[in-house]
């Protein structure tokens, strides 16, 4: 296991990426390794990142403006290669559908539900980190 996770948050609002930062704490699951966290409030941003690499995760929030986490999602997932995880943030259990359009592997509602995110976060790093990428 890798000894450290690295997790994209993007969004516009900084409350948002703390409160992602605080709900997933240092290490979301025992059996994942501890986290540190990339912040982006940009696109541009996020695409640099991701084509940097090592990156095991991302955590996109849905509601951010002018390009929104799930657009940004299906973009990602169509021009990076092996591109990680993605967890959105959605405004409300009913657009679940749009996350999944996005093609994103999680999504978990506004507000953030600390335990719920720290789940999924944890669920979408075993998955990344099992297959060795």
């Amino acid at each position: 296991m890798r000894p450290i996770a690295t997790v994209l948050v993007y969004s516009d609002d900084a409350s948002t990426r703390e409160q992602v930062r605080l709900a997933a704490g240092r290490r979301p699951a025992a059996d994942v390794p501890p986290v540190e966290f990339l912040e982006c409030a940009t696109l541009p941003a996020v695409l640099s990142a991701l084509e940097e690499g090592g990156i095991d995760a991302c955590v996109l929030d849905g509601e951010t403006a002018p390009a929104g986490g799930m657009g940004v999602c299906r973009q990602i997932k169509d021009e990076i290669f092996q591109c990680p995880p993605v967890l959105l943030l959605i405004g409300r259990p009913q657009d679940a559908w749009l996350a999944t359009w996005s093609r994103a592997e999680a999504a978990v509602t506004h507000p953030v539900d600390p335990v719920a995110l720290a789940d999924a976060l944890a669920g979408l790093l075993r998955r990344r980190l099992s297959v060795g990428a």
